[in-house]
């Protein structure tokens, strides 16, 4: 997943590559997490077929998160707010925010993700395991 660069703190990916976590119509492509920033962030791209549900409403207690619409448009719910946001749309979550996203189109969609501090990606086994047993 690394190069020759990681020596000097370095992270190169290609496109398309990560650790990638089929969870049911969405997937999640981990970037960089915990190992290579020291826990300080996390980054990953999270992609939904059309019409596919994402997580679940949900808020993290200490953990602010960003998103990046990278491709199409991705239906967030932040606090009690369902917003519509085209790509190249911004939007932060501070931590204890309930949010979500979903794919209310008939396109794939794609976003970019901040998780800060890292650690979330702890979690993707027993994620993915949840996915896999609630179709």
């Amino acid at each position: 997943m690394s190069d020759d660069h990681t020596d000097k703190g370095v992270l190169h990916l290609p496109p398309g590559e990560g650790r990638r976590y089929a969870l049911g119509r969405m997937t999640a492509v981990f970037k960089a997490d915990e190992d290579e920033t020291a826990a300080r962030y996390s980054v990953s791209e999270w992609w939904l077929e059309p019409g596919a549900d994402g997580p679940g409403a949900h808020a993290h207690e200490v953990n602010d998160e960003i998103f990046y619409v990278i491709a199409g448009t991705v239906g967030f719910l932040a606090g009690e707010d369902w917003l519509d946001a085209p790509q190249g749309t911004f939007l932060r979550i501070p931590a204890g925010t309930t949010h979500d996203f979903r794919n209310r189109t008939a396109e794939r969609v794609g976003v970019l993700n901040v998780f800060i501090p890292g650690g979330f990606e702890r979690d993707m086994p027993a994620i993915v395991d949840w996915f896999r047993d609630n179709p």
